[in-house]
């Protein structure tokens, strides 16, 4: 019984792992103004205390390209898609980085490369 009772306080004094943040997808297109991110997110957000609230492009050496902060919980919306346009990124650069933020749990590991094509 004393085994048992230990597991139990164990057990509930553990701290509780929220689901991470999954990119699902990422959709890159080059334009006339630089390049457009559409980025695919999967996460369990339960309102305004813990949601998803951005997302942004970087190098491998974490040189930030571009943001897309989210300006509220998608509790009803999953997964979702939101996108950034006009993100300039130097031609010798072939790969960038997706990190998205959780207000609670903090950035994605790893990120989501995206592989950049002409």
């Amino acid at each position: 019984m004393k085994r048992l009772l230990g597991l139990l306080l164990a057990t509930l004094a553990s701290p509780v792992m929220a689901d991470p943040i999954e990119i699902t997808e990422v959709v890159a297109q080059k334009g006339t103004n630089g390049w457009r991110f559409d980025v695919t997110i999967l996460h369990p957000d339960t309102g305004w205390d813990h949601y998803v609230d951005g997302w942004v492009v970087r190098t491998e050496d974490g040189t930030e390209l571009g943001a897309r902060p989210l300006a509220h919980p998608h509790e009803t919306e999953q997964p979702f898609t939101r996108s950034v346009s006009g993100v300039v990124i130097p031609e010798d650069i072939e790969t960038v980085y997706i990190f998205a933020n959780c207000s609670q749990d903090g950035e994605t590991s790893p990120p989501f490369a995206v592989k950049l094509s002409p």
